[in-house]
Parts: structure tokens; C-alpha cells; sequence
């Protein structure tokens, strides 16, 4: 008899939800070999990450949010408004590069989705910077310093009627919306329903309509690309996201230098957020993996970085709640894949406290002998090919430093050839060296 999900152990859970990543539901692979190709990396990847035998080679994994198409003359602006374009990009990077792994066209977004929400909180290629450009953060107090209490007693409502309208300019009408919670009796529900009657309000939900139409739009182009991309041979290695709960404050709404403010003004009441934020988080990551059929938790890490806090603000504020979230996802059967941009030398000595074969990182500027030295034999650890050297180096240059790594951070397992950060453009010479040669030289006898 099969057992219930509830009544599952976190390793039970995974390897069902590794199984059926390996075993995709209605995909129909172009060929035998095709087939055999998306098991063989999909395998490849959980060898990696489970630490219980070698893997038949390192796997390779590329990130890249604009990288795809502007190897093949599609500018960063194009991608965003012309679904096509974007997946036969994609399409054509994967036959030409054979990479393990296959970056979702979704990472690029969709312009108009932007364009008619008047979205605030970046600028985007051809709104703000160039036609060509990646995305730039534009920082400010979408969250003010005495909102606390509200995001803290009910997040959903603080969300809908105070962040959504200072971070769209087209739902500023939102926050003239009734507390839903208080429509509960039938002498209050006319009443309630004044404020949908309002222009403003009825702008606020037409925006989001139509937002709604053009994102069902993208989302049917994209999906179909990513079946496609699994038909081929390709897995995706992203079936959720999620962020750590120190993050979605500073990032999201309080901004750099409001949370740094935060952290002396008003400590007990950032510590009260985080710890509020960390189940939001979790449900998250999870839902997402288990509609995908994907079982990797994204999440990228920003404000823990060296730099950003002292090691003493790390430990109280940014690793206690980021934690829970790693260890949430994971008891759900999730292997929660953390993108470490910057540099996190100075934090590696927390990493040791995660539970063996839980996870995987994936590294910048951080030192990867370290890194290997000191929780390699615990974690799957991936990186670091520098962005700068896939740019301007020679395809020598790259095959010198993928070998270092490869002689230290990947002897014994449990490491993953990647690159340090996401990227929007690319030499297809040094790329080609980076995946040939650790096709070549990383293979496990």
C-alpha cells in the first residue's frame, strides 16, 4: 500500500519527487536517444546532490537571463515582447551548446505584463535602459519604516493594498480596497462593495486584467518551449523559486538603506518580519516544485553577502529564519538550490549546520578550495566561472580554470560545474570551452 504524503519521511518525499522529474508525465521525447539523454542528466544531477555515489561525469549548468538570446542576435528588448524569438533562441543555444540543463525562456519576463502594470521597482530593457541591457533594481521604501505591524498581522492584505500600489503605478487603486476579512455578514457586504464601483478602483482591477489576458499569452508560449526543451533531452533545473526572508525586506520593500536603518532603529520588529515571512516563503518554494514536477527550489541570495551586514548582524537577523527555510523545503522532499551572488567567505562556517545532502549552492566571488574544504564533503556545492573571464578570456583561460576547479572543488563528488553568475551575454567560443572540456576532463572513472 502506498503511503500518504503526510505520513512521509523528507527522504521518501524527495525520492518521489525525484522520480517523477526523471519520468516526466506526457512528454513525448523526439527519440530514443533523446529520452536516454534527459534521464542520464537528470540522474546525473541527483548522484550530484545526494552524495551517496559518484556521478558519471560533473554535471554542467549555465545561467543566463538574456545570455541565450543575445548569442544569437536577439537583443535583450526583442526578448521580452516577441515570445518566439525568445524560445528559438533558447532552443537553438541547447542543440548548439548541449548543456546539461536547460534556463527557462521564463527568467526574461514579459515586457507588456511590465508595460501595463507601470511596474516600479526595475527598469527594464528598452523602459529606462538600452534596447540591449539586462534589468536594473531601481531601490526605494516601497515598504516605510511604520508599516511593520501591518505586514506582520496580515501579509496577503498588506501586500494587495499597500505594496501592489506603490509598486505599480497602474494599481494605485488597490489601496482604496475594502478589508476583505471584515465582509462577514449580509447587513456589511453592500457596504463593502462601494469601493468597486470607484473609477480608480475599477482601473486598479481593469489593469489587472489585462495584465492577466497577456501573461496567459506568454505563459502558453513559454510552456510549450519548455516541454519542447524536455522532448529534446533537456531538464530544467528550476521548478520553484523562493527568497530568504531577510531578503524579501531589504530587496523587496524596505530597500538597502532602510533595512540597514531598520537594524538599529527598530531590530525586534525586523526579527518579528523575517520570522513571519519564513512559512510564506516555504509554501512557496513547495507549491511551485509540485505543480512543476520539478523538485529544485530556486532562490537567489543577495543581502547576506559579505558586505552587506557584520557577522554579528548575519547570525541574529539574515541565517536563523534563511535556515528554516532551507530545512522547510527540504522536509517537503524540495532541494533547495541557493544562487550565493558576491562573495560569502565569511559565512561558510554557517553551512555546517544544514542537514547532510539537503541541498545545493551554487558560488560567485567565494573561494571554491574553501568552500570544498569546508562543507564538500556535506553539501553539493556548484561555480564558479567567472562571468568576466567568459567574456573577455580565451578559450585556454577557461579550460585552465575549470581544470582548478575540477582538481579541487570536484574530486569525490558532489560538484556542479557552473557559472558564478546569471548572465546576459556571452562569447560562444569560451562557452563552448567551459562544456567540452568538462565533459572531457570531469568524468569520473
Amino acid at each position: 500500500m502506498t503511503k500518504e504524503w503526510k505520513d512521509m519521511s523528507p527522504k521518501e518525499k524527495r525520492e518521489a519527487r525525484f522520480a517523477e522529474w526523471i519520468s516526466p508525465e506526457g512528454v513525448k521525447f523526439k527519440s530514443v536517444q533523446a529520452e536516454r539523454d534527459y534521464r542520464e542528466r537528470v540522474q546525473r544531477f541527483i548522484d550530484a546532490v545526494s552524495l551517496e555515489k559518484l556521478p558519471d561525469r560533473i554535471p554542467i549548468l549555465i545561467s543566463g537571463t538574456f545570455l541565450q538570446t543575445n548569442l544569437y542576435g536577439v537583443d535583450s528588448r526583442t526578448a521580452l515582447y516577441d515570445y518566439e524569438k525568445l524560445g528559438e533562441a533558447h532552443k537553438k543555444y541547447l542543440i548548439d551548446f548541449q548543456p546539461d540543463y536547460c534556463s527557462s525562456p521564463a527568467m526574461a519576463g514579459a515586457g507588456i505584463v511590465y508595460d501595463t502594470l507601470d511596474y516600479r521597482q526595475y527598469l527594464w530593457p528598452g523602459h529606462g535602459v538600452s534596447e540591449k541591457s539586462g534589468y536594473q533594481a531601481l531601490e526605494k521604501e516601497y515598504m516605510k519604516a511604520e508599516d511593520y505591524p501591518a505586514l506582520i498581522d496580515d501579509p496577503s492584505d498588506f501586500w494587495l493594498r499597500t505594496w501592489m500600489p506603490r509598486a505599480f503605478g497602474a494599481l494605485e487603486g488597490l489601496k482604496d480596497l475594502p478589508s476583505f476579512p471584515n465582509i462577514w455578514e449580509i447587513v456589511g457586504i453592500s457596504g463593502s462593495m462601494i469601493p468597486f464601483g470607484l473609477p480608480h478602483v475599477q482601473k486598479a482591477l481593469k489593469a489587472l486584467m489585462d495584465a492577466g489576458n497577456e501573461a496567459l499569452k506568454w505563459i502558453g508560449k513559454i510552456g510549450a518551449y519548455s516541454t519542447e526543451f524536455k522532448s529534446m533531452g533537456f531538464p530544467g533545473l528550476t521548478g520553484g523559486v523562493c527568497k530568504a526572508p531577510y531578503d524579501v525586506l531589504a530587496d523587496t520593500l524596505r530597500g538597502t538603506r532602510g533595512m540597514m536603518l531598520d537594524l538599529y532603529r527598530q531590530p525586534d520588529m525586523v526579527l518579528k518580519a523575517v520570522e513571519r515571512i519564513i512559512p510564506l516563503q516555504i509554501k512557496q518554494g513547495v507549491g511551485m516544485a509540485t505543480q512543476a514536477k520539478n523538485p529544485n527550489v530556486f532562490i537567489p541570495m543577495h543581502k547576506g553577502a559579505d558586505g552587506f551586514m557584520s557577522d554579528e548582524q548575519f547570525k541574529k537577523f539574515y541565517w536563523p529564519s534563511f535556515k528554516a527555510v532551507i530545512h522547510g523545503l527540504a522536509e517537503e522532499g524540495c532541494v533547495p538550490y541557493l544562487f550565493c551572488e558576491g562573495s560569502f567567505n565569511s559565512r561558510l562556517q554557517y553551512l555546517k549546520e544544514l542537514t547532510k545532502a539537503s541541498c545545493y549552492w551554487v558560488f560567485d566571488r567565494t573561494d571554491m578550495t574553501e568552500v570544498k574544504k569546508v562543507i564538500g564533503k556535506d553539501i553539493c556545492i556548484g561555480g564558479n566561472v567567472p562571468s568576466g573571464l567568459l567574456l573577455t578570456g580565451t578559450p585556454q583561460d577557461v579550460k585552465d580554470y575549470c581544470k582548478k576547479l575540477i582538481d579541487t572543488a570536484g574530486k569525490g563528488g558532489g560538484f556542479i560545474m557552473a557559472t558564478g553568475t546569471a548572465m546576459d551575454e556571452g562569447n560562444p567560443d569560451t562557452l563552448h570551452a567551459m562544456i567540452d572540456f568538462t565533459k572531457e576532463y570531469g568524468v569520473y572513472k
